[in-house]
């Protein structure tokens, strides 16, 4: 018999490429990478198709012929996540499709009561409405934790005031609030997903999470792999001058200390995605053993 067809868009960002090396690993489909340069496409997927998140048409051609779609969208490149997220369903619903995967966030905005404004995630929680909506006969939502990666990224140790390398936030370092994963990890959630859509198709939430972590268990992980790091708590108000966009990030972390990242009663659903995945989670530890910092 021959394998469904899977899509993935952005198949060269860190999910999509996590989402195409899990499915071909597994084996049980066939996997198309759908990205705007195929040209440039050097990764794993069976093959690989022109499509973007700004043109219907293309997507609709690119999504043809396919069982499953996984979709993600990038609000740093300034997305229109509502409007991108919109074009894949249309594109999906043209095509067909059985098996509608969104990558999305919590509704910071809902869970807070509009305390806390962090477009990044409220953005992708707006779309899963229309995905509710759609039609399809199964639908999942996935949610990416904090990377680990970002700890060689935008949340990398700085050389403080007082010569040490470390971190300056304003976070509580011993509130256990921030659920955190190797990124590439979110794929086996994804191929778990497709497997199982008896159990998780009827729009079940899937949130990626290794661990739920305070700062101080970040500091004991990097010790404990002979890195000493600091940690240094200011006020939000003063870190928000620190440099343009801080504030957002103030705001970021002000929601994580109240609701924790993936917000309340989500506990269940973290178990699930567990359940569900075709491998275990990395470690925080086998992470910073594998990145050699």
């Amino acid at each position: 018999m021959e394998k469904k067809i899977i899509a993935v868009v952005g198949a060269t960002g860190l999910q999509g490429k996590g989402v195409v090396n899990a499915l071909i690993k597994e084996g049980s489909f066939k996997v198309r990478a759908i990205t705007r340069n195929p040209d440039k496409y050097q990764g794993k997927a069976d093959d690989v198709v022109q499509g973007d998140l700004m043109d219907r048409e293309s997507l609709t051609h690119a999504f043809q012929n396919t069982h499953g779609v996984f979709v993600v969208t990038n609000f740093w490149e300034g997305a229109d996540e509502l409007a991108q997220g919109n074009t894949a369903i249309e594109a999906a619903k043209n095509a067909n499709v059985n098996h509608f995967v969104w990558s999305t966030l919590p509704n910071v905005e809902k869970i807070s009561n509009g305390q806390f404004y962090v477009p990044q995630f409220t953005g992708k929680a707006k779309v899963d409405e229309l995905v509710k909506n759609a039609g399809f006969a199964n639908y999942t939502f996935v949610q990416p934790p904090f990377y680990f990666q970002n700890f060689k990224g935008h949340t990398a140790p700085q050389r403080q005031q007082d010569g040490s390398i470390g971190w300056t936030l304003p976070i509580d370092p011993t509130k256990k609030v921030i659920h955190m994963a190797d990124i590439s990890d979110l794929g086996k959630v994804v191929a778990g997903a497709f497997l199982n859509p008896k159990k998780v198709g009827n729009g079940s939430y899937l949130p990626l999470a290794a661990e739920l972590n305070s700062f101080n268990d970040v500091l004991e992980a990097f010790k404990a792999n002979g890195k000493e790091y600091t940690f240094n708590q200011v006020p939000a108000q003063v870190f928000s001058s620190f440099f343009e966009g801080a504030e957002g990030v103030a705001q970021l972390l002000a929601y994580f200390e109240s609701y924790t990242y993936m917000g309340p009663d989500t506990d269940a659903s973290i178990q699930m995605a567990k359940e569900i995945s075709t491998e275990p989670f990395t470690t925080l530890h086998e992470w910073i053993k594998l990145n050699a910092f």
